[in-house]
């Protein structure tokens, strides 16, 4: 232990990393995963109790009423109607596993250790559970599930790489205890690397010449073959994980097409239940602006007149519960929109938006920042040779967004809106892009199929 461990902040902060590591190695208890769910339901519970009290007022004419009994029977016939629909949605989600490849793949050993990738910085957010791959050439990769012995040495880094290597790209999903390789050989075919370019001065890094520019702060995606089985293998479940699957620390499995963990439906959000849980936030949402509004307008209305009677206290909580839950869920719902439009998964996204960052910042060091026309047309210039980051550059684009959402949603329009159905995934396979390689590699537009170009 080296002298600055020797303090007291040292001995602390080491205790609480053995703490989170431990913590990290075995899943949540059950009452842990499942407390939220039972307050979820107390919650609609509590709101509907004071809602259906609000309507019965108007309806039997109590003094407390705020408007006529044929309001108060509409209300809470429209009221019946999304909560029906609410607790359906929810049931289904929670109910329904969002898919484990542990119940249907066995477990595999492999012969070889896997050589761990450097370190990189952690983050409390469970979800964010991503390490970004080495960009290096490549060549054939082994067509065996054994890992090489020794892997190959990564050189040491100078200036000049590590500012190539600022724009990294992620197409899949790991988190501590997963295991990845770095610098194996690929096909070079399908490497795109670019040639090495002399490093920039410091007084001409806002104005490089348009070569070393190219060269320099030019797209450069992973090499990485991500589809090849020895990068999907997980050190926790001992098993090959199918595409887009992830290992979740809170439920301490692996879990197909993992989006996220939700502690508000007791597991995570995956491949069997992501339909459900979109059919609940949607209607979560209209069901809670719906009390939020009826209860405020008729509220705001009876305090107009000379004769108004007093306020609901309990009116008042309602108004608060059901403004912040249906915010979060109306926000929660149109994310899931645009990511399912986009065929992305919320763990997915994290990586095209570090993505996007990394290259934020490469324009930035390319061009002033009041030259907005200048960081438009490179943009542009990168675009034109691969593709748009988030759609062509998606290893899972289908091509156009009704495809995407049909995948997870269903063809069948009533399927959209109630929690019936299914997509058209398995959560064991999905179709690629072709405009990567077979093993998951993103290709130059030159290097597309003639009719994607």
């Amino acid at each position: 232990m080296s002298s600055s461990d020797r303090t007291c902040c040292g001995v602390v902060e080491e205790a609480r990393i053995r703490a989170h590591n431990r913590r990290a190695q075995k899943p949540q208890p059950w009452i842990v995963l499942k407390f939220a769910v039972g307050l979820t339901l107390a919650l609609i519970a509590y709101t509907s109790y004071v809602y259906v009290t609000f309507c019965r007022d108007m309806i039997v004419k109590n003094e407390n009423a705020l408007a006529s009994p044929t309001m108060g029977i509409v209300f809470l016939v429209v009221f019946s109607f999304f909560l029906f629909i609410v607790l359906w949605s929810y049931f289904a989600v929670v109910t329904t596993p969002p898919g484990y490849p542990a119940h249907f793949l066995e477990k595999t050993v492999l012969e070889q250790p896997v050589h761990p990738l450097p370190q990189q910085p952690t983050t409390s957010d469970e979800t964010r559970g991503i390490s970004f791959e080495l960009m290096t050439p490549a060549a054939d990769l082994p067509s065996s599930h054994s890992i090489p012995m020794t892997p190959p040495a990564v050189p040491e880094p100078t200036k000049q790489d590590k500012v190539s290597q600022s724009t990294f790209y992620y197409q899949g999903s790991s988190t501590p205890g997963e295991a990845h390789i770095i610098n194996v050989p690929a096909d070079p075919e399908s490497a795109h690397v670019p040639d090495p370019a002399p490093p920039l001065s410091h007084e001409n890094v806002h104005d490089p010449s348009p070569d070393a520019s190219s060269q320099i702060f030019a797209r450069r995606p992973s090499t990485t073959p991500i589809l090849v089985s020895e990068y999907r293998f997980c050190n926790k479940d001992k098993i090959i994980k199918p595409p887009r699957t992830h290992h979740c620390r809170a439920c301490g499995t692996c879990v197909l097409k993992y989006d996220h963990h939700c502690p508000w439906v007791g597991h995570c959000v995956g491949a069997y239940n992501h339909k459900f849980f979109v059919n609940f936030v949607q209607w979560a949402s209209i069901l809670s602006f719906w009390m939020f509004a009826t209860v405020l307008g008729l509220t705001i209305k009876s305090q107009s007149g000379s004769s108004a009677p007093a306020i609901n206290p309990q009116h008042i909580v309602l108004l608060a519960l059901t403004a912040l839950f249906g915010l979060f869920c109306c926000l929660m719902f149109l994310t899931q929109v645009q990511l399912i439009m986009l065929n992305q998964t919320t763990v997915e996204s994290l990586g095209f938006r570090t993505m996007q960052e990394r290259e934020q910042d490469n324009l930035a060091r390319m061009h002033h920042w009041y030259d907005c026309g200048a960081k438009k047309r490179t943009k542009q210039a990168w675009d034109k040779e691969w593709g748009r980051i988030g759609k062509e550059g998606n290893l899972w684009w289908l091509g156009s967004r009704r495809a995407n959402w049909e995948s997870v949603m269903g063809k069948n329009v009533w399927w959209w809106f109630l929690p019936v159905g299914h997509g058209l995934e398995d959560g064991m396979n999905f179709p690629t892009n072709p405009r990567f390689d077979k093993q998951g590699r993103w290709r130059r537009r030159r290097e597309w199929p003639s009719d994607l170009r």
